[in-house]
């Protein structure tokens, strides 16, 4: 799966009416919710929209008739394996009305050729977990944990004896992870993960 690394625009005329898609990455409904709120055109016609975020999503046809414009552009969206994105459609009516699949090619066409034309970035599957090290261990922790691809800290949270990091890194570096946390500190220090479980 893959989402957007930025904002994304793309604009065609179709039969006079005036097509504008935008397209960005989302992390959340909220966050859709606002991008859709702060592209949409209050002058347009329609500003018709889609978005995924994992298993969730929701589009609107804004107006036009049911089925021709939000659903084609969640196709165009799942059609090209993408996720944590939205889409905003806004349409200037020309005068020459195009039925219900001209509608539904121009939605979901416009849709598609913006998400083609955007820069996309794999997404990466993490796991949490937590690293326990004690104070003598932890400068040289850091530093070598900093190396590793993709793993990032989220906390680091002291205690009497050390600190307690927690991490986020890709499942398939998550043995990587724990040798490496174990030579460095000749298994002073261990990681578990949700599971309670150090990866072997």
């Amino acid at each position: 799966m893959y989402t957007l690394e930025r904002t994304e625009t793309f604009a065609q005329d179709i039969k006079k009416s005036r097509f504008i898609a935008h397209a960005a990455p989302v992390a959340s409904e909220d966050e859709a919710r606002a991008f859709i709120a702060a592209v949409s055109d209050p002058s347009a016609n329609h500003n018709c929209w889609a978005w995924r975020v994992g298993q969730a999503y929701r589009f609107s046809d804004d107006g036009e008739p049911s089925g021709t414009a939000g659903k084609p552009m969640l196709q165009a969206i799942d059609g090209q394996a993408l996720d944590c994105v939205a889409v905003v459609v806004t349409r200037w009516f020309g005068g020459i009305l195009l039925g219900s699949g001209g509608l539904m090619r121009a939605y979901g066409g416009t849709a598609a050729a913006c998400l083609k034309a955007a820069v996309k970035i794999e997404i990466i599957q993490r796991i949490e977990g937590e690293i326990v090290a004690g104070f003598s261990d932890l400068a040289v922790l850091k530093a070598r944990l900093a190396a590793l691809p993709d793993l990032i800290v989220l906390s680091e949270e002291f205690t009497a004896s050390g600190a307690v990091l927690t991490v986020a890194l890709p499942e398939a570096t998550a043995a990587q992870a724990n040798r490496l946390v174990t030579d460095i500190t000749s298994g002073r220090a261990f990681v578990r993960f949700g599971d309670g479980q150090s990866p072997s």
